[in-house]
């Protein structure tokens, strides 16, 4: 190598030394990321009444996702403001209220549907994204600032009516009951007959309507169940949920009925299994519903173990649907950028694209509310205790 070509190489590693020893210290000196500002979120959900445990659902599986994140949704740490929805829409509406008084990034929660739509212009005026968590009508519509993680109610309807349409031979009957004036049984009725067929004359017979009551004796139910099963039926189809659904399987299978039984997932959802006495009247009871806690897919083993671990019971649609809720919640904040308001949020809202969920992946329609699968699911023994076990997937809806 010459002269002029030795100098020539000493040269540039020369500079590449100063320049890789600046660099270090330039790492060395950099300071470390400022903390992000706290974010308000507020929980609307009842804490008393027939509704509390759904309620409690709400509360745990939002409570979950922040415990698996550090307490923080896109970054920031939360505080999370929980009011009380009470059982009428007036408490609903004061619970609303109080929370956006106190400057919230957004909202969630919700069980009655009746609050859903009592707080409807409330939300929509105040430009403050509520991502629901359960309550979800099919004539919830045209609304920019409410979104839901949970399910449309007439589609657990549909799945079941496309199902049985299906299954049943032609000589089967099918038995419709369900409470007088439930809020989103006109939904679940309308989504079933449409799918099943409305002259289809295996389910032609009148719907038999029973009183609605949160809270039923032992025989509430006696004399609408005898006057169903007088017209010799295979299969009952039925809307209800809590205390009213433990009682109704109860006196239903008093009464003699050993058919099947077929409904939307609540009748067997949370603490109903754990109420039917004797136990085994539960047996066999196939419900639709947007999730079980048996999936198996990584989102749901973390979840659900998780869950197991904190409240010693499974998870249940309530609690998954919430757990979503804060999930889309962080990725929407994220979206939002350093300082985020609710206005940033809500539009962030419509571009985080699909969810990897408990439930299986599922994304945002555009009414806002999910598009998802949709589960088989049959009372089984679990052990010594009755278990909701998924049997096989029946539509994917919305």
């Amino acid at each position: 190598m010459s002269q002029m070509n030795r100098r020539r190489a000493l040269q540039m590693l020369a500079a590449l030394g100063a320049g890789g020893l600046a660099a270090g210290c330039a790492s060395d000196t950099e300071e470390p990321a400022k903390p992000k500002s706290p974010v308000k979120v507020g929980l609307v959900a009842p804490q008393s009444g027939s509704g509390k445990a759904v309620g409690d659902e709400l509360r745990n599986g939002f409570q979950l996702y922040l415990d698996l994140n550090e307490g923080q949704l896109g970054g920031h740490p939360v505080n999370l403001l929980v009011a009380d929805e009470g059982d009428s829409v007036k408490s609903g509406q004061a619970a609303v209220d109080g929370l956006l008084k106190q400057g919230v990034l957004a909202l969630t929660g919700v069980a009655s549907s009746a609050v859903m739509f009592g707080i409807r212009d409330t939300i929509e005026q105040a430009r403050v994204p509520l991502i629901g968590s359960n309550a979800s009508p099919s004539s919830l519509q045209s609304v920019v600032y409410i979104w839901r993680t949970s399910y449309v109610l007439d589609e657990a309807g549909r799945a079941l009516g496309r199902y049985l349409r299906d299954v049943l031979g032609p000589d089967d009957r099918v038995a419709i009951v369900m409470p007088e004036s439930a809020v989103g049984g006109d939904d679940v009725l309308l989504g079933f007959r449409q799918e099943f067929g409305e002259s289809d004359p295996r389910i032609a017979d009148q719907v038999v309507f029973t009183t609605n009551n949160a809270n039923p004796g032992k025989g509430a139910f006696v004399r609408d169940i005898d006057r169903a099963l007088s017209r010799n039926p295979s299969v009952v189809f039925c809307f209800y949920s809590g205390p009213a659904a433990a009682e109704f399987i109860m006196q239903l299978r008093d009464a003699g009925f050993q058919g099947g039984i077929y409904a939307p997932g609540f009748l067997t959802e949370g603490t109903v299994l754990d109420s039917v006495r004797p136990a085994n009247d539960a047996l066999g009871i196939r419900t639709a519903l947007n999730y079980s806690a048996d999936l198996n897919n990584a989102a749901n083993r973390r979840f659900a173990s998780a869950y197991r671990k904190k409240h010693s019971a499974s998870p249940t649609t309530y609690a998954m649907a919430s757990y979503d809720a804060a999930k889309v919640l962080d990725q929407a904040i994220r979206l939002a950028g350093e300082d985020p308001t609710p206005q940033t949020v809500n539009l962030a809202l419509g571009r985080i694209g699909q969810i990897d969920s408990p439930r299986g992946a599922w994304q945002f329609n555009q009414p806002r509310t999910p598009q998802q699968k949709w589960y088989l699911r049959e009372v089984q023994h679990d052990g010594q205790v009755l278990s909701n076990v998924m049997v096989s997937e029946l539509a994917t809806l919305g």
